[in-house]
């Protein structure tokens, strides 16, 4: 009950951020004494920044279909990488500065204010700043991962309303010692905002595995543009990252509202019969009779059967989206124990020292996914005996096995899956009408807003990356 009502004021100051969205440049939230209390300012900030990861609203969240997993059979601008219509991009930007990293900001404030009563209490607050900085990377790091170079040392002040882009590489950079000084900082034998971090309970050990894990995957995103940085982070990353599926960081929502999986409101609260399983995915896992096809998909007449990608069609014609995925309590994940598996098997392959082969790390991650969604030993067993799926016999090179697995394993968690594709360039994703695969999204372009109100900026920054177009490729995204 105590976490519901937490939830509950959550989604009310959510609520009220959204209201405001006018007051981006002004400091009319600044916190002083006597306001909210930090730790409803930090729920609020970290129920945002997952809501925003999980959600499928098509102003705001079209990364399962960027990633093909889902595709649309009515209306199909996003399918076919139109995000300006609907000015995807301003909403993702404004949420992330916004209803993110300015809860963030604020929340810090409000805690630096504390004044702790003995040692225990001061560990706890050194621990909550460690908890709201480890939040303010993970952000940052999507941003750049979907705009490339962003506003980043001059953001979030409201006297600078015109804020100069910088270098995306450099982000990645100072985060990365920003994550070490977390990762150095974290005192996991006391707690942080207890019940109000509704992740993780204030369990700073949990929240150090995915500071790891969050290194880690930084570390891997670097792989082909600064090998040794790569290979640095991601070995001393390694010892610390997540060890079965009990590790997954996700919000547990509930099933009254306004407490629901945003999946939920999207597809069931809202009627929306536009979205299906793309055929990208569901071939893929036709073809090698994967057993979680059951859970991600309807069967339609007996079997699975996609949505051409990006063509439309008669919603009936195709299988729906799996039911557990459509049910208001599903949890909220952004990073689990598969993905971190996967990425150990890329690191091995690489050469990195990681504790183990790619086989075993590639074996551990599917295992992880198929225990996750309920599969039996006997058919996971059985699915790792195929020629097709088993390390030393499937098709390609050590990018296309684990990308293809990691692939499968991402379904529901687009961006995550559409970063992957990047990376990795596998699986061979499906070519709208009248495009090519070059014109295939590798980035946001910059939102209208900053086109209009930080024209200079904007200007310099598209420059910078070479030219604000979808296909433009990140500094990270070297094939």
């Amino acid at each position: 009950m105590k976490k519901i009502v937490t939830f509950l004021s959550i989604a009310l100051l959510s609520m009220s951020c959204e209201s405001n969205l006018e007051d981006l440049n002004t400091d009319k939230k600044h916190p002083s004494s006597g306001s909210v209390p930090s730790s409803t300012v930090f729920a609020a900030a970290e129920t945002n920044l997952i809501d925003q990861m999980v959600n499928t609203n098509v102003n705001r969240n079209v990364f399962r279909l960027l990633a093909q997993q889902w595709t649309q059979t009515t209306y199909t601008d996003e399918s076919n990488y139109d995000i300006t219509t609907r000015k995807v991009a301003d909403a993702v930007w404004i949420r992330f500065y916004f209803n993110i990293l300015n809860n963030l900001k604020d929340a810090k404030a409000l805690v630096n204010a504390e004044k702790p009563i003995g040692a225990q209490q001061a560990i706890e607050k050194t621990n909550k700043l460690a908890l709201i900085e480890l939040l303010n990377i993970y952000s940052y790091q999507k941003l750049v991962d979907t705009f490339g170079n962003i506003p980043y040392s001059e953001s979030l002040d409201p006297q600078n309303v015109n804020p100069k882009y910088d270098d995306a590489k450099t982000i990645y950079a100072d985060l990365a010692k920003r994550l070490d000084a977390v990762i150095a900082g974290v005192n996991t034998s006391a707690g942080s905002f207890g019940s109000a971090d509704l992740v993780y309970g204030g369990d700073m050990a949990k929240w150090l595995k995915f500071a790891y894990g969050l290194k880690l995957k930084m570390g891997l995103t670097l792989a082909d543009v600064d090998a040794t940085t790569s290979k640095t982070m991601v070995e001393a990353a390694a010892k610390g990252v997540f060890s079965s599926n009990s590790d997954n960081t996700a919000l547990t929502y509930y099933s009254n509202v306004p407490n629901t999986n945003p999946i939920w409101v999207d597809l069931i609260q809202s009627g929306r019969k536009d979205y299906v399983p793309a055929n990208t995915v569901v071939d893929l896992m036709n073809n090698l009779s994967d057993p979680r096809r059951s859970v991600f998909f309807g069967q339609l007449n007996g079997k699975y059967v996609g949505g051409p990608y990006a063509a439309g069609g008669n919603y009936t014609n195709f299988s729906a989206i799996g039911d557990v995925f459509q049910k208001p309590d599903l949890e909220g994940l952004i990073m689990d124990y598969a993905e971190i598996s996967f990425d150990l098997a890329e690191a091995a392959a690489r050469g990195y020292n990681v504790g183990g082969t790619a086989e075993q790390f590639y074996n551990q991650g599917i295992k992880a996914s198929m225990s996750y969604w309920g599969v039996s030993d006997a058919d996971i067993t059985a699915y790792l005996a195929k020629s097709s799926v088993a390390y030393a016999t499937a098709t390609g090179t050590y990018k296309q096995k684990i990308a293809t697995q990691k692939y499968i394993a991402l379904y529901n968690r687009g961006f995550e899956s559409w970063t992957e594709w990047r990376r990795l360039d596998f699986p061979i994703f499906n070519v709208p009408a009248n495009k090519t695969y070059a014109d295939i999204p590798t980035r946001f372009t910059y939102p209208v807003g900053e086109q209009t109100l930080n024209e200079l900026n904007w200007k310099a920054a598209s420059a910078a990356i070479g030219a604000d177009k979808i296909n433009t490729k990140l500094f990270w995204d070297k094939f």
